[in-house]
């Protein structure tokens, strides 16, 4: 559930587009994946109808049930990722790489991301 402006909680419809959608792509019944993630199919009849929301248990039962993130069930595709649309252009290049330079990319990006925490943390010691 989400907050509405005035406080009352409304239904993303989004959540239950995306899991019957992911649902139907992985040619699964409602009661398949009710099975898989231990809910009752009337349960996913409602996700997908957008008058219920899932648990963080039940999330998790039904991207493991799917195959899939519990980001791509909660997210739109352009919701995740970084907002620079040229680091996210990069960042989807980097499929193409074979594991060895996964591997140095991500290295790259631990050093860049420590070295950043490592000046925050002079800055505020010197403030």
């Amino acid at each position: 559930m989400v907050a509405g402006a005035d406080g009352d909680s409304v239904t993303d419809h989004k959540f239950g587009d995306r899991l019957a959608a992911l649902r139907k792509q992985r040619g699964l019944t409602q009661q398949a994946v009710a099975d898989a993630a231990g809910a009752h199919v009337t349960q996913i009849r409602r996700y997908e109808a957008g008058t219920s929301q899932p648990t963080l248990d039940v999330l998790r039962n039904l991207a493991l049930a799917l195959s899939t993130s519990a980001d791509s069930l909660l997210f739109d595709t352009d919701e995740r990722g970084p907002a620079n649309p040229s680091l996210r252009l990069r960042l989807v290049a980097l499929d193409q790489l074979d594991p060895d330079e996964h591997a140095a990319v991500l290295a790259m990006i631990e050093g860049a991301v420590l070295r950043h925490h490592a000046r925050q943390a002079l800055t505020g010691q010197a403030s």
